[in-house]
């Protein structure tokens, strides 16, 4: 499997050739790359970076490859061990390192990693930084210092802890709220470091029972750790025999949350942000941002409390740009991604799990008493297949210009908006595909809708 390379960092499979999977050559080649950028960026000639890690297989070794590069660059590292994305996040700006790198891959199977690369501030580098490092890294601009410059090396574990402190200390997360309600809460941690970080919180919460699915952090994924319906089934079924309230899900870098009700039905993944926007928004006048495919129902719930709502390009450094520039106090992705300012600019499923307990807590209602109180709307994904020769930019400019009566974002793609229906079409980096997302009232109609402009498409073609 190739490489790929993307703005905020590099993910590949683990083995093969360099330059086709993610060898030792590789990791080192763009992390020595990413440490020469920051030495540029900032000018300073002593480094610190912050580096964490999921709990996928490679892990460990590929740590060790960060680490030892970060070194030979004349970089002092803080190695926090086994993490989370957001709370890596947040060692960086709690420690003032300089930078920091995340080694995982996400919700990738067990043979992919991966490099997601952070600046001072704890949040992805931005498109042109991103390009730069790629730059850095093809050309060999980078060179490792001499004996006496080696960089130090030191290990704090604790920082999990520091990140459920902070927690706790906001001013909306409600504990004694929490504890009352007396939650049975089930969760499935898809035995990544979840099962160190989202236990804990629940019990610093005052869950007093946890009933604990796949918490042991071996790397050993029992299903395809994406927290997507399919995926669900056991903790879907854990709730309903075990009696709990509710389950939680995160993916294997806890930045994505997943909730299911009572009754083992989903809660869906875009309304893990809708329903924390939702109570946010009830206690504080502002503004919310969601990328450009995620659900119509967080500019429901925005407009509702006398807020404005705006959608950026998808990507999380994109949302953050515009939540910054929009002066949110909450926003995300529709894929369960919570990002929420007063603790940090970055996903984080563990202060999602925090406000919607609370929320939960404090409305009396179940969990799918909660769900029915947010109108319906459904996604529908789909993709149309292009000959490598087609010029895919003058397929959208046509889509445009064939609903310009509707209104149209074109900052990622192309979106239409038809009421309360909307469509997006984005094509991808890597295949010869236009990707496209359509959403309605009903799951038939967002199909009609995709289908429709499919065959839009089709004719253009």
């Amino acid at each position: 499997m190739p490489l790929i390379k993307s703005i905020s960092g590099i993910r590949g499979t683990i083995g093969g050739q360099p330059g086709e999977g993610l060898t030792p050559l590789d990791v080192v080649k763009f992390t020595a790359a990413f440490a020469s950028f920051i030495r540029k960026s900032c000018g300073k000639e002593r480094l610190k970076f912050v580096v964490g890690r999921d709990a996928r297989i490679s892990g460990d070794m590929v740590n060790l490859l960060v680490t030892g590069a970060l070194n030979g660059m004349g970089v002092d590292v803080l190695d926090i061990g086994l993490s989370t994305t957001p709370t890596v996040e947040i060692a960086v700006t709690d420690s003032k390192a300089d930078a920091g790198i995340i080694i995982t891959a996400s919700h990738n199977p067990k043979q992919w990693n991966a490099l997601k690369l952070l600046n001072n501030k704890g949040e992805f580098i931005n498109a042109a930084e991103g390009a730069e490092v790629l730059a850095n890294a093809e050309s060999g601009n980078y060179s490792f210092v001499d004996v006496d410059m080696i960089g130090s090396y030191s290990k704090d574990d604790t920082y999990i802890q520091k990140h459920i402190d902070q927690i706790l200390k906001l001013p909306l997360v409600d504990v004694d709220a929490i504890s009352r309600a007396n939650f049975k809460i089930a969760v499935d941690c898809v035995n990544s470091t979840g099962g160190i970080a989202i236990p804990s919180l629940l019990k610093a919460l005052g869950v007093k029972e946890v009933v604990e699915l796949y918490c042991e952090p071996n790397g050993l994924f029992p299903h395809n750790p994406e927290p997507l319906p399919e995926n669900l089934t056991e903790i879907a079924k854990t709730v309903i025999h075990s009696k709990s309230d509710l389950g939680f899900v995160v993916d294997p870098d806890v930045d994505r949350l997943a909730i299911i009700c009572e009754n083992g039905e989903m809660f869906g993944e875009e309304y893990t942000l809708v329903a924390v926007a939702d109570y946010i928004l009830k206690n504080k006048s502002g503004n919310t941002v969601s990328n450009l495919s995620s659900t119509r129902a967080l500019r429901v719930v925005t407009e509702k409390e006398g807020g404005k709502y705006t959608a950026s390009a998808v990507g999380e450094v994109n949302v953050v740009e515009m939540m910054k520039a929009n002066h949110a106090i909450i926003g995300g992705e529709g894929n369960g991604g919570i990002i929420y300012p007063e603790l940090h600019y970055g996903r984080d499923a563990l202060v999602g799990i925090a406000l919607f307990l609370t929320h939960l807590a404090k409305s009396g209602k179940s969990c799918t008493e909660l769900r029915k109180t947010y109108p319906d709307y459904f996604i529908s994904k789909n993709k149309i297949e292009l000959s490598p020769e087609m010029d895919v930019d003058l397929i959208l400019a046509k889509i445009q210009q064939l609903y310009k009566m509707q209104p149209v974002n074109t900052i990622d793609g192309v979106k239409i908006e038809f009421d309360n229906e909307w469509v997006h079409l984005r094509k991808s980096n890597t295949e010869a595909i236009i990707r496209i997302y359509s959403e309605s009232d009903s799951i038939a109609k967002a199909n009609l809708l995709a289908h429709k402009i499919m065959d839009d498409i089709k004719k253009i073609m």
